[in-house]
């Protein structure tokens, strides 16, 4: 099977916050009060916050509390601790064995040490002189402050309860020049409710959805041209970026970005699920654009696999699915997506002998999905051979299974299931994704 293009992406992630009744067993901490004096809160515990944490346990962003001062950290300091030894936070679930990845968050076991001292110790605060410098945030982002913010015109009503069908949303980017995105943020205005979201490039020639209103909301079901409703969920266009709550942004090093044509249009796929409260949303998305034209431009591909049948009970059912590049391409970043029976997603090369080098294997958690970025890119040659292989656990061992008693394929609610490979490589920046599928055929 060769590498495909673009379809649907279907991307949720949860948040368990632990309960501050919550009885919290720590690791007994082997120096002495006399060897060691309790670590502090501002001289120890804040520096780990702010380089680990931070970027989403701050006002008004997707974690469930903040972590930014002493009076708003002490109380959660029991479930911190709890969730730091259990290797739940930070969240990253790559096998340490396979890869190593720039944007990797773990903590260090000397700092899981200093967190549970701390917790064992009464939490103290310390001297506030002891505290780092406040890191700089841009209120609202996680990339420097958005050259263009582009919302969505309408926002969306969200019913109480029931499936969501995916919802759309093209809004006119009115650039009267071509641009180069280095840094990309999709940001819900109600982020409880939204899934995924999944930002395409419509350029001013594409006949995507072309009978679909502009600027409100819609779905594929109620389209009325036939051929809309039958690509609604299917496209060539390129991937702006695709957002989870707790999600990275895109921000691509200096001489690589993404190309939006003058004259475009995003088109925007979010998933809504209901909460039991009906609400509305209104997703934007925030640019930064490049300051000089890049060298390389970033294309997310993928490998998928939309046949499997899962049967009942499967504990370890296995989905492989092989592609081959047809140029040449630098890889940056690796980004597996299951659903809530996924177990295992690991990503290889298969050399010409037929031997295999793992890039990532991860341990895989639907509530927390995650992009693995390469520490160093890696140069790959037309003709080398990717694999994503997926395990499923649809036992009744798995305690996020809806049913265990299922036949599971394809679909795109959750009680359903995905293999999707995603990975965004580096080409030459004259070379679109179309003409990258064209074997044999160099840049224009």
């Amino acid at each position: 099977m060769t590498i495909s293009f673009l379809y649907t992406v279907d991307v949720r992630i949860f948040f368990g916050v632990t309960s501050l009744a919550a009885t919290v067993l720590v690791a007994a901490v082997t120096a002495s009060a006399t060897d060691k004096p309790t670590p502090t809160f501002y001289k120890d515990i804040l520096p780990l916050f702010q380089g680990h944490c931070q970027s989403c346990h701050r006002p008004a962003e997707v974690a469930p509390m903040p972590l930014v001062t002493y009076e708003q950290a002490r109380p959660w300091a029991a479930a911190i601790a709890k969730s730091v030894q259990g290797g739940m936070m930070p969240p990253w679930f790559a096998d340490p064995r396979f890869g190593h990845f720039s944007n990797d968050p773990s903590l260090t076991p000397q700092q899981i040490s200093t967190i549970l001292a701390w917790v064992q110790g009464g939490s103290p605060a310390g001297n506030p002189h002891d505290a780092p410098p406040a890191p700089h945030w841009i209120e609202g982002w996680n990339i420097a402050q958005p050259d263009v913010v582009l919302p969505m015109p309408t926002p969306v009503t969200i019913p109480k309860d029931g499936d969501v069908e995916y919802t759309y949303e093209i809004v006119p980017t009115h650039f009267t020049q071509d641009k180069w995105i280095q840094m990309a943020e999709v940001h819900p205005s109600s982020p409880q409710y939204v899934h995924h979201a999944v930002v395409y490039i419509r350029p001013p020639d594409s006949k995507w959805l072309r009978h679909s209103p502009i600027g409100v909301p819609f779905t594929a079901s109620t389209l009325s041209d036939p051929q809309d409703r039958l690509e609604a969920h299917g496209t060539t266009s390129d991937l702006l970026l695709v957002y989870a709550p707790g999600s990275s942004p895109d921000q691509w090093p200096d001489g690589m970005a993404k190309f939006v044509p003058a004259g475009s249009d995003l088109v925007f796929q979010i998933h809504y699920t209901t909460n039991g409260k009906a609400g509305s949303d209104r997703t934007s998305v925030g640019l930064v654009f490049a300051k000089t034209a890049p060298r390389q431009r970033v294309l997310t591909l993928q490998l998928n696999d939309h046949a499997f049948i899962i049967p009942p009970g499967a504990d370890n059912f296995r989905v492989e699915v092989q592609g081959t590049l047809p140029h040449d391409a630098t890889l940056l970043s690796l980004f597996p997506h299951m659903h809530l029976r996924g177990k295992r997603f690991e990503y290889d090369l298969v050399k010409p002998d037929g031997s295999i080098e793992t890039l990532l294997r991860v341990n895989y958690h639907f509530h927390w999905q995650l992009s693995y970025r390469l520490a160093e890119p890696r140069l790959l040659k037309a003709g080398t051979r990717l694999r994503a292989v997926a395990w499923y656990d649809n036992s009744r061992s798995n305690p996020h299974n809806p049913d265990p008693d299922a036949t599971v394929t394809w679909g795109d609610q959750t009680y359903q299931e995905m293999m999707v490979g995603f990975f965004d490589v580096a080409v030459p920046a004259n070379m679109d994704k179309e003409n990258f599928f064209v074997r044999g055929q160099g840049a224009h």
